[in-house]
């Protein structure tokens, strides 16, 4: 009998839950206290609202995240992490150990959002007092003697 792909497989199991670029920065917002989706956007920049709400649907249809309605006008809503999704956090660490340990802190755009909150980032001082990257010359720069 031919096996198919990832059948009984726990890590691919666990990449279809947390395979996109989002869910786990969702995660990490999410560890600290619940927000609501104007916060969670706000520091997610430049994540698009739709992608967002994307991403939390298929949270809490995952069980990762529950969303909470307090109801009123506007209507106030927070999502939270679920004990399930509390399970993450390891992978978290150890995600943040392994960026760390591979000098992946890549903040080369001082005027990106990184900007605000990489200050303590190792690349970020080298990329300050870096010089600008060289152009390679265009045709209208040659100049024939």
């Amino acid at each position: 009998m031919r096996r198919r792909e990832g059948d009984g497989c726990p890590v691919w199991g666990a990449l279809q839950v947390v395979g996109d670029k989002w869910t786990l920065l969702v995660v990490r917002e999410l560890a600290s206290a619940p927000r609501r989706t104007t916060e969670l956007i706000a520091r997610l920049h430049p994540i698009s609202s739709r992608t967002l709400m994307d991403r939390l649907r298929d949270m809490e249809h995952d069980a990762l995240v529950e969303r909470r309605d307090f109801g009123g006008s506007p209507p106030h809503v927070e999502y939270v992490l679920t004990e399930r999704g509390r399970r993450l956090m390891p992978l978290l660490d150890a995600l943040r150990a392994a960026g760390e340990a591979l000098d992946c802190n890549d903040c080369d755009d001082r005027l990106s959002r990184h900007e605000s909150y990489c200050d303590s980032c190792p690349r970020t001082e080298r990329a300050a007092s870096a010089p600008p990257p060289r152009r390679a010359p265009s045709d209208d720069s040659i100049v024939l003697l």
